[in-house]
């Protein structure tokens, strides 16, 4: 029974590992929008952009995905999410959740 699930098994791949430092040198297109406090885009409608120092690391990438799948509709998002890799994301995830002010002080 066991051997028979090998082979779907070994087809699953394992989420990427975040590295901290290799996201904080690839979230300077992230600065711009979410480390101003209280920033509001005017496109497509206002929306509040959230803070993502501190957030977990799961939920920056399941929402990172979701926008990249086009599951969530932001137009400048999808546009950044679509030039991520997977590595890509996990890094910036690690950076972001490690610590609730490290990157308001890049």
């Amino acid at each position: 029974m066991l051997l028979a699930a090998l082979p779907v098994a070994a087809q699953v791949k394992p989420a990427a590992q975040g590295n901290a430092e290799a996201g904080r040198n690839k979230s300077s297109m992230c600065v711009g929008c979410h480390n101003i406090p209280g920033y509001k885009t005017a496109f497509p409608s206002v929306y509040s952009v959230p803070k993502l120092d501190g957030q977990h690391a799961a939920y920056i990438v399941s929402a990172l995905r979701a926008y990249k799948s086009s599951e969530r509709q932001h137009p400048s998002m999808r546009a950044v999410a679509a030039s991520l890799s997977d590595q890509d994301m996990a890094d910036l995830a690690a950076f972001y959740s490690t610590s609730p002010t490290q990157s308001a002080s890049r």
